[in-house]
């Protein structure tokens, strides 16, 4: 049976469509990951988080309003209960095309094969380093070894595509970027190389001092990789590259060496229910208070999303030099 079209209502003042919403249902997480959050995280109270059931109804409604891909993510999606229920219940959204998660990887382990079964098709797994001290010195609390079997356990599932993301930080994981890489290769996935966002107020490190470029980053794998540029995209800011004679995906995602924000096609809900229409700037509607002050109105929580494009921002205004006017942690906002 073809799924019902909705068509695309949700286009900006900057003709760009949005079909991509990433959502974050906690901002709670197993890691306290250093570019992510600080060390002694003050977390939300209930009464301010999405419900499950909140967020479900926004993934209907966003999906009628011609949302394609649904991402969720956190902080650590996987350790809200009820999360696989959730995903359950977006995966039978028919006219979604994507149900995708990113994840520390940390309960993968355990949760792999009931998240194929929920619908899950693709999985990005956050993975810095392959040094089990320095992977315990950027998340504070993790275990590399858990994080390994959880990619190995996720692979045997069979998911459509699986993606290391690594944040790369100058003298602390920077010169693994080839070993990373390899990594990737020699397990049959993809891998994407971000540059450090300047999102939330961090003390364990100077953004600027730690910022190294995506063209530095090519540099350092040139001397052992062949990397072809390719025209594929999967919804989301990274540019890629096929490593010559593999299946393997290298991406950049580059928000200060290479901005994106012209084909921009995402929004993010955030924990508290507000729909962020840009990861660099504030501007944002609380979608909370539509739906708890008018329960069941679908047509007025719609319309309001509709509205919300008009708000859209043409960029984002990070400035790796400066204290971030963001004062949210990325883990607020959805990774």
């Amino acid at each position: 049976m073809t799924p019902p079209a909705h068509p695309t209502l949700l286009i900006d003042r900057f003709g760009r469509t949005v079909d991509y919403l990433r959502i974050s249902i906690t901002d709670r997480c197993d890691f306290r990951c250093v570019y992510c959050m600080a060390e002694d995280m003050t977390f939300l109270p209930r009464a301010q988080v999405l419900t499950l059931e909140e967020i479900h109804t926004l993934a209907i409604a966003f999906a009628e309003l011609g949302v394609k891909k649904i991402r969720v993510t956190g902080g650590e999606p996987l350790v809200r209960k009820g999360a696989l229920e959730l995903l359950e219940n977006i995966g039978r959204i028919d006219s979604l095309n994507e149900l995708v998660i990113t994840t520390n990887g940390s309960q993968l382990e355990t949760m792999a094969t009931a998240l194929k079964a929920a619908g899950v098709k693709r999985i990005n797994i956050s993975l810095d380093t392959l040094d089990a001290d320095k992977f315990k010195a950027i998340t504070r609390t993790g275990d590399l070894q858990q994080v390994l079997r959880g990619i190995h356990a996720a692979k045997s599932v069979d998911f459509e595509r699986i993606k290391i993301n690594a944040v790369i930080l100058k003298d602390r994981n920077h010169q693994e970027v080839g070993d990373l890489v390899q990594y990737a290769v020699d397990n049959g996935l993809d891998i994407s190389f971000i540059e450090e966002m300047p999102l939330g107020v961090v003390s364990r490190h100077d953004r600027s001092d730690a910022y190294y470029s995506s063209d530095l980053i090519k540099n350092d794998l040139a001397h052992n990789f062949s990397l072809v540029a390719t025209l594929e995209k999967t919804g989301g800011p990274s540019n890629y590259f096929k490593v010559t004679g593999t299946q393997t995906r290298v991406g950049f995602i580059s928000p200060h060496s290479d901005n994106f924000c012209g084909s921009c096609n995402r929004v993010r809900l955030t924990v508290e229910g507000r729909l962020l229409l840009c990861l660099g700037n504030e501007h944002s509607v609380d979608l909370k208070a539509v739906l708890r002050a008018h329960p069941g109105d679908m047509a007025m929580l719609k319309q309001t999303i509709i509205d919300a494009m008009q708000i859209k921002p043409e960029k984002h205004e990070f400035n790796i030099h400066e204290q971030p006017v963001i004062l949210r942690y990325m883990s607020m906002t959805g990774g």
